[in-house]
């Protein structure tokens, strides 16, 4: 537990056991945060600390980090149901009971999706009003980036829980990222409020009825587009575009590099262009949008890419303070209340 004197710091835990190459890259973007830190922010690791100390004394870290033991480690190809019953003192389990028990503001892992968020539902369970949490994930758009969730929680939505989304996303918005009224639309097959599905005619009927700023039906070339600010559809249909979105890019990518190499006079415009083709390549880099907050959960939890690098992780971790700072939790209670009352 925090000392007396540490009541107002912001606590991040993170698990020493998610991702590929952890706990090296997890240390490592801990180092990289706690050397822009200049706000009041405490951090934690979590795992088996004969593993984790030595690497921490390596970074010098080890006076700064607390460590948080946990016996078990879940491993990536784990079923969700055998990471819930039977590892029950492993890095996620053990730092969801923390962030429940006000241990801890919130957790960060690159681990098992699957695992995290069932672990993460069953100990922190759902706020008031919501039925299942949301995956998300910023899109890199015109102007700035789109919100897009879920991402891969919920294969079967009804219209209830796609309102549901969009509430927590356009709070997310809000408190996290200072946009006043945020733009939201559903994802569907075409614009016009005929097409799509049963469940989405009835999502949009909902959502005109609310008080968010619902802008109706988008397309998906609008989620790269200045807009909308929030794009709202079930988890299949989410995870699909997102990774169809990852592989265009590093196509994209791929292809740019090529050709630029490919003469001397195409290398002649790439050194000219050097500082402008930087800046479009970390604006299309997975890294720079790395950290998909788990919404909807009575506790903050952040999802960082398992073949994250320090780089990425370290952005993971912004998004939680980030949260923590925004309370949050409390907003998002804030609107579903009045939801209710509208209803």
């Amino acid at each position: 537990m925090p000392s007396m004197g540490e009541t107002n710091m912001s606590r991040i835990l993170v698990d020493g056991h998610g991702g590929d190459d952890a706990p090296h890259v997890v240390i490592d973007a801990l180092a990289q945060v706690l050397a822009k830190q200049n706000k009041t922010v405490k951090f934690g690791i979590c795992g088996q600390p004969e593993v984790l100390l030595p690497v921490l004394r390596e970074k010098g870290l080890e006076e700064v980090v607390d460590i948080i033991p946990a016996v078990d480690v879940i491993e990536m190809c784990d079923p969700p149901a055998v990471a819930l019953r039977r590892k029950k003192q492993s890095s996620i389990h053990v730092g969801a009971r923390s962030v429940r028990d006000g241990e801890w503001d919130a957790m960060v892992s690159a681990g098992n999706t699957g695992a995290l968020m069932a672990i993460s539902k069953f100990i922190l369970k759902t706020l008031p009003g919501i039925d299942r949490p949301a995956v998300s994930s910023m899109i890199p758009a015109e102007g700035g980036s789109t919100f897009f969730l879920d991402i891969g929680a919920n294969v079967d939505c009804s219209s209830e829980h796609l309102v549901q989304f969009a509430v927590m996303g356009s709070c997310y918005l809000q408190a996290a990222e200072g946009v006043e009224s945020p733009r939201v639309g559903l994802l569907n097959i075409g614009s016009e409020d005929i097409k799509g599905t049963d469940v989405i005619k009835v999502a949009a009927a909902r959502l005109r009825e609310s008080n968010l700023n619902f802008i109706g039906n988008v397309e998906g070339t609008d989620i790269f587009t200045d807009k909308v600010d929030v794009v709202v559809c079930d988890g299949f249909v989410g995870n699909v575009a997102l990774k169809s979105m990852e592989g265009l890019a590093k196509l994209m990518l791929t292809q740019i590099k090529r050709e630029l190499t490919s003469s001397v006079i195409a290398k002649a415009g790439a050194m000219l262009a050097g500082n402008a083709l930087r800046r479009v390549k970390d604006s299309l880099h997975p890294s720079e949008h790395n950290g998909a907050p788990l919404l909807g959960l009575n506790g903050i939890v952040v999802k960082s890419h398992g073949s994250a690098d320090a780089y990425a992780y370290a952005c993971a971790i912004d998004v939680a303070i980030r949260e923590v700072e925004a309370k949050l939790i409390e907003r998002t209670l804030e609107s579903m209340n009045q939801m209710a009352d509208a209803s």
